[in-house]
């Protein structure tokens, strides 16, 4: 279900010359005997996931629908990013699906929160706090205030029945919390990571409140799978993906942006750089990942991209079929002359616009590019791309000795922010 193309990627390396190291970091992974092994839960996920609690996901995302206006999902990073990536990739930016989701927790905005808590005051609201330990300052920030509103609004014993607490399974403040007051309660498994954490139930109760099959997210997730089981460069994407940066790092590139053409794959974007920058960004290692939505961000960083500094390389995801498609219409007087389009397809338009921007980038910018094509944006589609950049993720940072699955450096931020707000 991906094509990966690296043509127009100007690599001096070949393939071939890796293929000892890419074989070694395989089967590092998949005997969960490399760095970080104890996070590698999601290697086999797709398959091994909880299957009574696959169910009661379904039965929590039916009676959510069912009884509010607006379902608030209270994380941040990967407790809110995947499940937002996907929701927007396949229901669009302008659905009309009910509940409203907004995304909370994941911001210390003073003026973010306020409104949105004024603006659920006269809908019917349920809530979605995501958090292992139950401590993420931004999250526990925002659960307090929601919570003491939706107390408020409902009185303590209905509020316990709208709100969801994914969480620890045995552990943490979040865990206690909702044992005491008799939320419903999912688990974050130990051995998966937040970024890697789409495909539980941090993203799967958010999506499936979104009225997205997520059996099809996960049948993506095991296609991919089984597609990518292999260490043979020649038969594995993902690997030559991950090859290929490890390449152009080599040749000085040390930034990554990913293009689409898609405004509603941005979220995939933000998700993208969570995965990539907090998996291989460490002791002075690393590409740095960055993101663009064209045509609309040629505008702005389409000189710089074209003439400037030559220290990135794009990768763009092409989308073979779009959500939805328009005819561009005739118009007799023609005062926009813009009738040279009457009868196309906008998509049409669109994927012109993708391939005059590639040779001029390529051709003239010299900038490289490396192609990945997906057939659409449903979510089959997606569960599949995770897991490719999963896989590519993993491998990408085996080969140059990190471990793809800890973050130490977040922690430095957290005790400086915890200091100046006297926390003891």
């Amino acid at each position: 279900m991906i094509k990966l193309e690296t043509k127009n990627a100007f690599l001096n390396e070949n393939f071939a010359d890796y293929q000892d190291s890419v074989t070694h970091c395989h089967e590092l992974l998949m005997t969960k005997k490399g760095k970080g092994n104890d996070y590698t839960g999601w290697v086999e996920w797709p398959f091994d996931y909880d299957k009574e609690e696959f169910a009661r996901i379904l039965d929590a995302a039916e009676r959510i629908r069912n009884n509010c206006d607006v379902f608030l999902v209270c994380g941040i990073g990967g407790s809110y990013l995947g499940a937002r990536a996907v929701i927007e990739m396949v229901n669009g930016l302008y659905a009309q699906k009910k509940p409203e989701i907004i995304f909370i927790g994941n911001t210390f905005s003073s003026t973010y929160i306020a409104q949105v808590l004024d603006y659920i005051k006269n809908k019917e609201v349920c809530l979605n706090v995501i958090s292992k330990s139950g401590t993420t300052t931004e999250t526990a920030l925002a659960f307090r205030l929601f919570k003491q509103a939706l107390e408020a609004k409902y009185g303590v014993e209905e509020a316990a029945k709208r709100i969801f607490a994914t969480t620890d399974r045995n552990r943490g403040t979040l865990k206690s919390l909702a044992d005491k007051a008799g939320y419903e309660e999912f688990a974050i498994p130990d051995d998966i990571g937040g970024r890697f954490s789409v495909i539980t139930a941090v993203g799967l109760l958010p999506i499936a409140v979104a009225g997205i099959d997520i059996n099809a997210l996960l049948e993506g997730c095991r296609k991919a799978y089984k597609d990518l089981d292999t260490a043979d460069l020649d038969k594995n994407p993902a690997y030559r993906y991950a090859v290929a940066r490890r390449m152009l790092q080599n040749q000085g590139k040390n930034a990554e942006m990913l293009v689409s053409y898609e405004t509603q794959m941005s979220m995939v974007a933000e998700w993208w750089k969570q995965l990539f920058g907090e998996s291989e960004g460490k002791n002075g290692k690393g590409i740095l990942p960055c993101s663009v939505n064209f045509s609309t961000d040629l505008h702005s960083m389409g000189q710089f991209i074209q003439d400037g500094n030559k220290v990135l390389f794009e990768t763009l995801i092409k989308v073979e079929k779009p959500t939805l498609d328009l005819t561009f219409p005739a118009d007799e007087e023609n005062l926009d002359g813009m009738n040279y389009l009457a009868g196309k397809s906008v998509d049409w338009v669109n994927k012109m616009a993708c391939q005059g921007t590639l040779e001029a980038h390529v051709e003239t910018g010299h900038v490289p590019n490396i192609e990945i094509t997906i057939p659409d944006m449903s979510v089959e589609s997606f569960g599949y791309m995770a897991y490719f950049f999963f896989r590519a993720i993993a491998m990408t940072t085996y080969l140059i000795d990190e471990n793809p699955f800890d973050q130490p450096g977040v922690e430095v931020y957290k005790k400086n922010m915890f200091r100046l707000l006297g926390k003891n």
